[in-house]
């Protein structure tokens, strides 16, 4: 059955994206601060990197970033994430990855400038622009997924639109053991969610806590 997952990055105090966005450093400052951890595992500098040296971390930190790439049809992902807020009327931009990203599934980009033409690209990966409804855009996602789940990828705004309309079976905190005082929150007019769902949380060896609300 497909479930609809969500994976974010936040701060003790609850700052899941940080100021001072720029074309050389789009995830704005402090995004290194907030990830460390899933960045150094093994996995990520396997499945994002290519590094097949076998560096990086492993425990607890690498465990939930293998199941970050595990049993995933679909994407949906926000025009920001995507980066058309850079770069709105570049025909030839196509994201911030590369030749090959490292999604490997059909990505629904949610942005206001749709219709665009879809983008094929290396490794499996085709984005698709959409200007719908989310409830729409997730049923064609979950179509396309096959039976595998479809996650949304962000950024916050965007997964706060799903979390909002209650369409989020597992929404997964990577808590980084660090307080930024700025950004975007991502529990503002968001309460409850722990009264519908089972919260479960682990630390692991890097301090990250790692807390996972589950339909």
């Amino acid at each position: 059955m497909t479930r609809v997952r969500i994976d974010l990055f936040t701060s003790l105090d609850g700052y899941t994206s940080t100021t001072n966005h720029a074309p050389d450093n789009p995830m704005g400052e402090d995004w290194g601060r907030l990830t460390t951890a899933h960045i150094g595992t093994r996995t990520f500098r396997k499945r994002v990197f290519g590094d097949t040296t076998g560096a990086g971390t492993t425990g607890i930190d690498d465990s939930y970033t293998a199941s970050f790439f595990e049993g995933v049809g679909a994407e949906i992902m926000g025009a920001t994430m995507f980066g058309l807020h850079t770069f709105p009327d570049d025909p030839d931009w196509k994201g911030w990855w590369g030749d090959q990203p490292p999604f490997g599934v059909p990505v629904y980009v949610l942005t206001h400038t749709a219709p665009r033409p879809s983008i094929p690209m290396q490794g499996g990966t085709t984005f698709h622009f959409r200007s719908g409804a989310i409830e729409d855009v997730l049923a064609e996602a979950t179509q396309a997924a096959g039976g595998l789940d479809v996650r949304v990828g962000g950024g916050v705004g965007t997964a706060r639109d799903f979390l909002r309309a209650g369409l989020v079976d597992e929404l997964h905190l990577m808590v980084a053991p660090i307080l930024l005082g700025r950004g975007n929150r991502l529990w503002d007019d968001l309460a409850g969610l722990d009264l519908t769902h089972k919260v479960t949380s682990e630390v692991s060896e890097s301090g990250t806590i790692h807390v996972t609300f589950a339909r």
